[in-house]
């Protein structure tokens, strides 16, 4: 009887490696589906795409309008904003590294306008910075801006002509630029566009200049806070499916310190792509410009709802006194069951650091010029004009110092040129990353090597928190 009771059991086993071979294997021993976000997840921040008109998919060609239109922040409220294509933030323009961006803008506004595409290693020509890479586009006008994208990263786009005033009332978009060399299993992938509108007491646009002197030196912040150009909306989110947010401070001045209760943001990269590691912190801060890659590994139980909140931020004299916590972007679990999370990929990628070695050293300040009479902000002593332009060599290594001589932190913005920032021994700071937007703290000094590759022409350099820089806290490099 044993001996019959086996030869069942083996004839069983050779009958089930049957069932299991790749011909006949069942519907009931395949492998489960990997788990996915909810349905409709992030339906409320999906954000419009510019559509490519050619075929060759070596070449991305779009067009792109500035005009003033409705636009719905919130159920109910609609405001009349400056837009790209009728929406805010502007559609998001999605091509590959390598390939060549071309794109038809239109002035439909009242003033003249440029389009600078922020990050981008592109030349000179292309950068739009009115006088300098080009003529203003006059109303009813057309510019075609046509370059190779070099690199992958998010970036973003908006104008550099009374750029304060057009960014702030909605002329701004993104550009995320893939690489399909970049490893994968990030997480689902989610573009978020931070920014905020200033409001008058008729609930519309508020003027330019409300405020005065006194809030272009704060630098002004909107009342209204706006992720993907809505007014607290609602994300979808799955217990232990990861998300990867390409997050980027569209703001004029706001910077945005970010958290959400319980847990994390592992940022993998920032303005230049990708980090070698990454770094984990329950605080995320981005500066006016500046980008941040993150992942996002959901935590809480299935049906939470928190919010993603903005937390106040201390740059400066009177910049966090008796400032409130701002909830954002509500954030709703599934009641599905959790799931583990998977491993987190490495990102494989490799920044050597710049040799600054024999590096020209560059010294400016930003400073504060004002008097009773006259609101004026300079770079060493002199409010932005004229042409006292720095200097460089294609092939050179420079090393700044910019120091901060007013009460405010500024972040630093460089056209068309990542840079690594130095520690205090003149080290790259770890872990190493391309930046082309960073903060210098109040009564600092931000170190950073910069190496210029055969791109000359005249690039700028700002203040990203554009009253600043409108005020006159930019600059002009050389480059020959």
């Amino acid at each position: 009887m044993a001996r019959l009771v086996l030869l069942i059991l083996v004839l069983t086993a050779i009958g089930c490696q049957a069932s299991m071979s790749p011909v006949g294997r069942s519907v009931e021993d395949a492998a489960p589906p990997a788990p996915t976000q909810p349905p409709g997840w992030q339906d409320q921040l999906r954000l419009p795409e510019a559509v490519d008109l050619n075929p060759d998919p070596h070449i991305v060609e779009v067009n792109l309008e500035a005009r003033v239109a409705p636009v719905e922040i919130r159920p109910g409220v609609i405001l009349k904003l400056w837009t790209y294509d009728g929406g805010i933030p502007g559609p998001l323009i999605r091509v590959r590294r390598g390939n060549r961006l071309v794109v038809h803008f239109t002035n439909h506004l009242d003033e003249a306008t440029t389009v600078h595409w922020h990050g981008l290693r592109i030349a000179a020509a292309m950068d739009g910075v009115p006088e300098h890479s080009q003529a203003p586009v006059k109303p009813g006008q057309s510019f075609d801006y046509d370059f190779i994208v070099p690199d992958a990263g998010m970036f973003w786009y908006h104008p550099h002509l009374n750029s304060a005033v057009q960014l702030g009332d909605g002329l701004y978009g993104p550009i995320l630029v893939e690489d399909p060399k970049e490893p994968q299993g990030f997480g689902d992938e989610l573009p978020l566009v931070l920014s905020d509108l200033s409001l008058g007491l008729d609930g519309q646009l508020a003027a330019g200049d409300q405020g005065g002197t006194l809030a272009s030196l704060f630098g002004r912040e909107g009342d209204v806070v706006l992720v993907n150009g809505r007014q607290g909306p609602t994300l979808g989110m799955r217990a232990g499916v990861p998300q990867r947010w390409r997050i980027l401070n569209a703001a004029r001045s706001r910077y945005f310190q970010l958290a959400l209760a319980g847990h994390e943001f592992i940022r993998i990269g920032g303005d230049g792509g990708l980090m070698p590691t990454p770094v984990r912190t329950d605080r995320l801060l981005l500066i006016p410009g500046e980008r941040a890659d993150v992942v996002v590994v959901p935590t809480a139980s299935a049906g939470t709802e928190l919010w993603m909140r903005w937390v106040p931020y201390d740059r400066g004299y009177g910049t966090a006194f008796r400032r409130k916590e701002d909830d954002i972007l509500r954030v709703k679990y599934s009641a599905d069951a959790p799931v583990l999370p998977p491993p987190l990929p490495a990102t494989g990628r490799t920044i050597a650091p710049i040799d600054t070695s024999g590096a020209t050293p560059i010294d400016i300040r930003f400073t504060n010029e004002s008097t009773p009479t006259k609101f004026a902000l300079g770079v060493n002593g002199k409010p932005f004009g004229g042409d006292d332009h720095l200097h460089a060599r294609v092939g050179e290594t420079q090393v700044w110092s910019v120091t901060n001589t007013i009460e405010w932190s500024h972040p630093f913005h460089l056209h068309g040129f990542f840079f690594q920032v130095l520690d205090s021994a003149g080290a790259p700071v770890q872990p190493i990353e391309w930046k082309d937007t960073a903060d210098v703290p109040v009564n600092k000094t931000l170190k950073l090597a910069v190496r210029y590759d055969d791109r000359p022409g005249i690039w700028m350099f700002h203040c990203h928190i554009l009253d600043h820089a409108e005020a006159g806290m930019m600059g002009m490099l050389l480059l020959e």
